[in-house]
């Protein structure tokens, strides 16, 4: 898929068909992730899979439980240190999203509820957080992004318009 068309036709996905990703598929994510651009090349943050058990248990400490629970599998992102870390973590999110995307798996972040719950589970140092959880998996109901253009994406994007966003100086 074109990366422009993947960026513009990409949605939130919260509801996931039941069906497994396959392991091709899963480590070309987590290797999106992995060779995101970090600040000073650090690369504080590692990421945490969660199946099964531990992606049921990890559901409690997010805001939409839901969203997790459903899923396939979903990548807790933890972060360490000081700095834009959370950026960083930010940048390796969305490579991981656009990655599955090309591979018609859906995603959604979700934002933390509970790091308490999120610690019990993932088993973080004290020096570091999780910045995120990301649920993946295949739509329930399949979207076909190459089914229309960029420019008709982009028409139903509910976003501002581009002249309320975008200001150009000289």
């Amino acid at each position: 898929m074109d990366v422009f068309l993947a960026v513009v036709s990409k949605r939130e996905v919260r509801a996931y068909a039941d069906r497994p990703l396959p392991e091709d598929a899963v480590r070309r994510l987590l290797q999106a992730g992995r060779l995101a651009g970090s600040s000073r090349n650090r690369q504080a943050r590692r990421f945490v899979v969660l199946r099964d058990g531990a992606l049921a248990r990890a559901a409690e400490g997010v805001w939409s439980p839901e969203n997790v629970r459903g899923a396939a599998l979903a990548v807790a992102i933890v972060i360490r240190g000081k700095g834009p870390t959370g950026f960083d973590a930010g940048r390796a999110a969305q490579n991981m999203m656009l990655a599955a995307w090309g591979d018609g798996i859906g995603s959604c972040p979700n934002g933390i509820a509970n790091p308490e719950a999120l610690a019990a589970v993932i088993g973080h140092a004290d020096d570091e957080q999780v910045a995120t959880v990301l649920s993946f998996g295949y739509p329930a109901r399949p979207v076909d992004p190459e089914g229309r253009t960029p420019d008709a994406w982009i028409e139903r994007a509910d976003r501002l318009d581009f002249d309320d966003v975008v200001d150009v100086r000289s």
